[in-house]
């Protein structure tokens, strides 16, 4: 069951509890003119990890032409049906490609608090997913020239496959440098090589496709820097802990990108901590303005009191 309204794709999975699928894969939606779905695993991409997964996945990837690929910017809401503030988000841009079809989380939500009793997640057994998508770029043909039709299908156990893969053809992609990379990454890398002509002096691979998965890692990793504290995740942060290992790993020299992941953990930190003491503070103060307004109601009481004591008999109370 789908909807799909502008950019937003709303996914509501009835009977969740009693599924038996190890994933579950939504109907098909059109966004900028290409096909995604939505992927759920409704016990974790790994049942060890204990937590809920879901991802966004370009439909029918494996029948797309040589070289194709979509630059997108997500947002995927497991949407808590009592409070919005409890609903868990994540959000990234990513390019989706023959060697990764598909971008998520494998930790959305821990499965104790997605099968709370009243948590919020689960409402009548049903499940609700919402999807954002924003297409920035398109390498190769579009799915579909409109975007009015969504075409359904049926909700199914799949497994998914990422083997074979291939990159996309050099003659797609611009040189920057000695590295090749796409139209709309050449601004980005010639900023990068001025404010840091050293930067790849001890880069080693020659292979032109690990050129370029290194330099796509290190852009992934410089964007996610760039995100607000608030909107990354702890998993958003081990991941871009993972990259820059990658990159230190393959010569790139990134002392300074080291130190400004160091700086966004310490933000990250300090959000999560300002976040908590806010919600303390906002605690205290509904207490504390509930005791203002009940020592008003007796301060009230207690002047009709004294009023009451301070009126003088009349005439007929005294005979």
């Amino acid at each position: 069951m789908g909807n799909l309204v502008d950019n937003k794709f709303t996914w509501v999975i009835q009977n969740f509890s009693s599924s038996q699928s190890s994933a579950i894969l939504s109907n098909q939606f059109v966004v900028g003119g290409c096909k995604w779905h939505l992927l759920a695993y409704p016990e974790g991409l790994n049942k060890s990890d204990d937590h809920f997964s879901l991802f966004l996945e370009v439909a029918d990837h494996k029948s797309l032409p040589h070289g194709w690929g979509r630059h997108a910017r997500y947002r995927l809401t497991t949407v808590n049906q009592h409070s919005d503030k409890i609903s868990k988000r994540t959000e990234a841009s990513k390019w989706f490609d023959q060697k990764t079809p598909g971008w998520g989380l494998s930790g959305m939500l821990p499965l104790s608090k997605l099968h709370a009793k009243d948590g919020g997640f689960l409402v009548n057994d049903e499940l609700k997913i919402v999807a954002e998508v924003d297409v920035i770029e398109v390498i190769g043909k579009l799915d579909v020239s409109g975007e009015s039709e969504e075409e359904t299908q049926p909700m199914k156990k799949i497994k998914v496959d990422y083997d074979h893969v291939e990159t996309p053809p050099v003659s797609e992609l611009m040189d920057v440098n000695g590295f090749q990379v796409l139209p709309s990454q050449v601004a980005f890398v010639k900023c990068i090589f001025a404010k840091h002509p050293d930067i790849a002096k001890e880069f080693r691979p020659k292979n032109p496709h690990l050129r370029k998965a290194c330099m796509t890692f290190l852009l992934s990793l410089i964007e996610t820097l760039c995100q607000p504290p608030q909107k990354l995740s702890n998993e958003d942060l081990v991941e871009a802990n993972n990259a820059l290992t990658y990159v230190k790993v393959s010569g790139f020299k990134v002392d300074w990108l080291e130190k400004k992941l160091e700086e966004v953990k310490k933000k990250k930190e300090e959000e999560q901590t300002g976040v908590t003491r806010i919600q303390e503070l906002e605690e205290g103060l509904k207490d504390y303005k509930q005791k203002c307004l009940n020592m008003e109601a007796m301060l009230e009481k207690e002047k009709a009191k004294l009023l009451a004591a301070r009126a003088s008999l009349t005439l007929d109370d005294v005979i």
